[in-house]
């Protein structure tokens, strides 16, 4: 994999509300707000589900199907100080699929739309 110096991050800069997770079911991803994932166009941003939230530093790579976002994460889950990584994957359109991981725990895949 190659990373990318890519001032926009290939597309995904921008809000991108969570719409499904494979380990969390919708009543606990959006409890507190409408779950999320905010890329800024510098690579820096934030992300909230449920009660987890945190701050996103990542960047772009070369994948086998396209650019990727890969981010680590350092943030809450409640009151505990947790962190982690993931990334995100633009689909075609405003969709996208992404990955993410709390360090030496859980792990989701999740599906998410860009915010207009």
């Amino acid at each position: 994999m190659t990373e990318i110096d890519d001032p926009d991050h290939a597309g995904v800069a921008g809000t991108w509300h969570i719409t499904d997770m494979e380990m969390w079911d919708e009543d606990y991803f959006n409890r507190q707000v409408q779950a999320y994932i905010r890329i800024q166009e510098r690579g820096t941003g934030s992300f909230q589900f449920g009660f987890v939230s945190g701050s996103i530093d990542g960047y772009i790579e070369e994948c086998g199907s396209g650019p990727r976002f890969r981010f680590t994460w350092e943030g809450r889950d409640e009151m505990d100080p947790v962190t982690g990584g993931g990334w995100l994957e633009p689909g075609t359109g405003e969709e996208a699929e992404g990955m993410i991981k709390f360090h030496q725990g859980d792990r989701s895949r999740f599906t998410a739309r860009k915010a207009s």
